[in-house]
């Protein structure tokens, strides 16, 4: 039996590995397999093995019944398995090394600056593929040369060597020695999490280590703190995201090669899709189309009104978000909204809260795309293969990185609403576990999806997917995190590519430079050697307060610089949380400071950043 009840009333529902979809089924397989046990509500927050999981087949029972709102027919998500080759293509695209397939495709150098910062499993990651693509294009007997891996990670002057040679990884400490001593909770952001699986897996090499009953607990993971500062999404600018993200790739797929398994990625087929509208519309026209009436709008309008909505409503009514409204109203206030919404006209003093809950759902479902991407869904899925539960997290918070901003943002506003929804759990019922399992379906079963899996790959998903919305619930505030390691490889490339500068700009860069220490040693707060770096000079050209010069200290925080100048500057009207302290320039384009980051940490760290107090861009 997959149902079996435990002793204090729960139930019991184990994974069960997830296998690829079917790609054909019998068009009248039944929805809901007969004959599924009782369940009985559980209040543990501690195991996934002891949720209400009636709650989540009652919500696919209400999302099959609802007709997903009858908003207007759509299409199902058609997924393409790619072609032998054209994945691993499609991969090299995307992590920017193109060149190696297509040498017109990029930069070289820029594809060498970016070779050049891989960690040792990063580099088997590129290598792998390489070699795959390889096969591939021998199969079909094509004219075109693929460059040796060897040859890839060769440095110029060396013989042909192995990766970690030619990566200058030689001499560095093997992963086992590179294994921290920190507490199981603390997550290290400093050495690639691949590296960290690999000293794992040769750790545990011969023990029978697994994941038990007692290891699905949910521990109190924390990031271990970092005297330059914590990186969040949206601190950075595009250009360095655009490293991000390839760098993130890269990591992420080192991740899973590590533990064996393999990622199969899906495309879309495309879709004849709504282009104006709230329901069913994609993500990026829909903000496109905000964006024009509200400048800067991260998250559609429709869904933060929605939460405000049931916010205004309060939290604390019983099953909010489980029990839904009524159906025939849900269905004539989605056309309602969909007339009279950006006009102003909505009534929404009549909305009732249970059916403001359903069109939340709605909303999500109808997207012509799932929120978490075709082409990750399964890897997100996946994660649950993953050993440990740091592992799966590490594996979580670089998928939130590779998200679409559209899809990150939307995603974030979700997940904050939901915990908000959970600390009201005394009075609404709805726990972590509860409100994991309603949105699980709502989050992952896409237009047509049920018809692309068997009964027991449903069983399956059921309870897998309610634990991947748990663990993004439960560790968002760390999840939106850019490591370390990777803010370092950013650094490092840029660094690479500084160097690459003609004789002339970099003459004009020190000129430049050198007039400008002049002028700071004509100013009495400069007459300290400034060799010494005994101050820093902060500029805020957007206030009257054009610059301030401020003594470093061991204890001085990005903080202390914004509390300084506010209090120099009584005219500036903007609040607090609104300004940041930006690191620009030197091995970095932009980045607003986490306020916990050590001044001084810093300057080490980027000695030719210049430092900017601006409002921050939302």
């Amino acid at each position: 039996r997959l149902w079996p009840a435990n002793s204090r009333g729960c139930t019991e529902l184990r994974a069960i590995s997830v296998t690829q979809p079917e790609e054909s089924r019998t068009a009248n397989r039944a929805k809901n397999a007969p004959g599924k046990p009782p369940y009985h509500r559980c209040n543990s927050q501690d195991s996934l093995d002891e949720l209400a999981m009636d709650d989540y087949w009652t919500e696919v029972e209400n999302i099959t019944l609802s007709g997903e709102g009858d908003a207007e027919p759509q299409e199902e998500v058609q997924l393409k398995v790619p072609d032998e080759g054209e994945q691993e293509e499609a991969w090299l695209t995307e992590a920017g090394l193109a060149t190696l397939f297509d040498e017109s495709a990029s930069d070289p150098e820029d594809m060498m600056g970016l070779l050049s910062t891989l960690t040792r499993t990063q580099a088997a990651a590129v290598e792998k593929r390489v070699e795959k693509l390889q096969q591939t294009l021998r199969k079909r007997n094509k004219q075109h040369q693929v460059p040796d891996v060897r040859d890839i990670f060769k440095l110029p002057g060396t013989p042909e060597s192995k990766v970690s040679q030619a990566m200058g990884l030689g001499n560095r400490a093997g992963p086992a020695e590179q294994s921290v001593s920190e507490p199981e909770t603390d997550i290290n952001l400093e050495v690639s999490f691949s590296d960290q699986a690999l000293s794992y897996k040769e750790g545990s090499k011969g023990s029978s280590e697994a994941l038990t009953d007692a290891d699905d607990k949910l521990p109190n993971f924390k990031l271990s703190r970092d005297k330059t500062g914590l990186t969040k999404v949206g601190d950075l600018s595009p250009q360095d995201m655009k490293k991000v993200h390839r760098l993130v790739l890269i990591e992420m797929t080192a991740l899973f090669d590590t533990a064996g398994i393999d990622l199969k990625t899906h495309k879309a087929v495309k879709l004849k899709v709504k282009e104006s509208g709230l329901f069913g519309v994609p993500l990026a026209a829909l903000l496109e189309q905000d964006q024009r009436r509200q400048s800067g709008t991260r998250v559609p309008i429709i869904l933060q009104r929605l939460i405000s909505h049931i916010e205004d409503e309060g939290l604390d009514t019983e099953g909010l978000l489980r029990i839904p409204g009524a159906a025939i109203r849900v269905k004539a206030v989605c056309v309602e909204l969909e007339g009279k919404f950006y006009e102003g006209l909505f009534p929404w003093e009549s909305l009732k809260q249970h059916d403001a809950a359903s069109l939340l759902k709605l909303f999500i479902r109808e997207l012509p795309h799932p929120l978490l991407t075709v082409e990750y869904l399964s890897a997100f899925i996946a994660v649950l293969k993953l050993p440990t539960k740091k592992q799966q997290l590490q594996a979580l918070n670089l998928l939130v990185l590779l998200l679409p901003e559209s899809s990150r943002d939307t995603l974030k506003a979700l997940m904050e609403f939901f915990q908000r929804v959970i600390d009201h759990k005394e009075q609404n019922k709805m726990t972590l576990n509860n409100v994991a399992v309603v949105m699980a379906p709502n989050i992952f079963m896409f237009k047509g999806f049920r018809n692309k899996i068997s009964e027991q790959q449903e069983f399956s998903l059921a309870t897998e997917t309610a634990n991947i919305v748990r663990l993004l619930i439960r560790y968002q505030n760390l999840l939106w995190t850019i490591p370390k390691f990777i803010m370092n490889q950013v650094r490092k490339q840029n660094t690479e590519n500084q160097k690459k500068m003609s004789k002339d700009r970099a003459m004009m860069k020190l000129l430049k430079k050198m007039a400008y220490e002049r002028e700071k040693h004509e100013k009495p707060l400069s007459e300290v050697d400034s060799s010494s770096q005994g101050f820093i000079r902060v500029q805020a050209p957007q206030f009257s307060k054009v610059s301030m010069a401020v003594q470093l200290t061991e204890e001085l925080q990005a903080s202390d610089v914004l509390s300084r100048f506010l209090s120099q500057d009584s005219s500036v009207s903007v609040k607090r949380e609104d300004l940041c302290l930006y690191e620009i320039g030197g091995n970095i384009q932009e980045r607003c400071l986490d306020e916990e980051t050590y001044m001084k940490d810093l300057l080490e760290l980027n000695p030719s950043a210049e430092w900017f107090i601006k409002c921050i861009q939302r």
